[in-house]
């Protein structure tokens, strides 16, 4: 029978260099897609347990500054989706971004706030958020984790068995794979994620819920519910690409230079250093059309004229109303939460993954 290498049809290969080369081709998806679901959900916990407290304490410290007029919005960032959130009236209890601090900063509002409210104080408002974060992440995670897996096998077969033909890097696979995982995710969160933003900063009941969804079909179909679809598309396309396409030439740069023979794990830092400045890359290039897309999603259940507006109608509505600069509002803060967020997210997944897979 002959062996791989003669299948392999190299004349010039050795059996060892050989076998060496369809060795990944051979090679199976070692983690199961329950280890990728625990791992990506143990990440994600994590991310949010380590992001949520800068975000509480950014939030008790402008409105301290500024408070919030009532029905004002503001973002909630919990490490994995920023979450709109409406001021309320002052209420007793108040809000937990309403009670009184008399902060001089950041550490003092940190010490402040676990010494006088509990520790607990810290994660103020995480819950609620992550009914729609953590499901979100697992579904995006488990695809990516296949699709990778998938088309790098497929490029490491073509490279063993045609070497004679040009082969992508590897880090387009994950590129592609990353651009597909989000695409579907996105199709299949988008209209969950438009209702809930609605809900949040408008404070909708229920009933007023069931009536803002039939008024929306009504207006417009079932295309309503993907107001931001195409704005949301436009940054997660770009940002997944550039950043899993980062993370992966990354992490094989750093591997190559820092990593141990034989390992057949990246280590923790390497995974952390290449998800930061994966993270920060992907953000900068792609943050124009996180403006946008925030801007056109709360449009649901308005009027019919601002329903029916198009990407650009809306862009340039913005233009004129605050020219070029527009679309680079908040972008320090979104690299400043971002670039951690990616970096804890995708070590805390390998390094689970990795966990779950050495004690099956």
């Amino acid at each position: 029978m002959p062996t791989i290498c003669e299948n392999a049809g190299s004349p010039n290969c050795s059996k060892t260099v050989c076998e060496k080369q369809v060795e990944c081709c051979k090679k199976q998806l070692t983690t199961g897609v329950i280890q990728q679901i625990s791992a990506s959900s143990s990440g994600a916990i994590v991310t949010s347990l380590f992001m949520t407290p800068l975000d509480v304490v950014k939030i008790r410290l402008q409105q301290q500054h500024r408070p919030f007029p009532k029905g004002e919005c503001f973002y909630y960032h919990n490490g994995l989706m920023e979450v709109v959130c409406e001021a309320c009236e002052v209420r007793k209890p108040c809000e937990w971004y309403q009670r009184p601090g008399n902060f001089k900063g950041t550490a003092d509002a940190f010490v402040k706030i676990a010494r006088h409210e509990g520790i607990r104080s810290l994660w103020s408002g995480l819950a609620p958020t992550m009914v729609m974060a953590l499901p979100a992440t697992v579904f995006y995670f488990t695809i990516y984790d296949n699709l990778s897996a998938s088309l790098k096998k497929k490029m490491c077969c073509r490279r063993a068995f045609a070497p004679d033909k040009w082969t992508p890097p590897d880090w387009t696979a994950a590129a592609v794979a990353g651009i597909a995982a989000r695409s579907i995710a996105v199709t299949v969160v988008s209209p969950i994620e438009m209702v809930r933003t609605k809900m949040q900063s408008q404070k909708l009941t229920y009933h007023e819920v069931g009536h803002l969804i039939r008024s929306s079909f009504a207006t417009k179909g079932i295309s309503s519910f993907y107001l931001g679809w195409t704005p949301t598309m436009l940054r997660d396309i770009p940002f997944s690409g550039i950043y899993w396409a980062g993370y992966d030439w990354f992490k094989t740069t750093l591997q190559k230079h820092y990593g141990k023979p034989g390992q057949d794990h990246q280590p923790f830092a390497i995974s952390f250093v290449s998800g930061a400045f994966a993270g920060v890359v992907a953000s900068f290039f792609t943050h124009p059309f996180d403006v946008i897309k925030t801007n056109c999603q709360i449009r649901i259940g308005g009027t019919a004229a601002d329903m029916n507006k198009s990407i650009a109608v809306v862009i340039k509505e913005m233009y004129q109303a605050r020219g070029i600069f527009v679309f680079t509002a908040g972008l320090i803060p979104r690299l400043v939460k971002v670039s951690p967020s990616c970096a804890i997210m995708i070590s805390f997944y390998e390094y689970f993954k990795f966990l779950f897979q050495k004690h099956q």
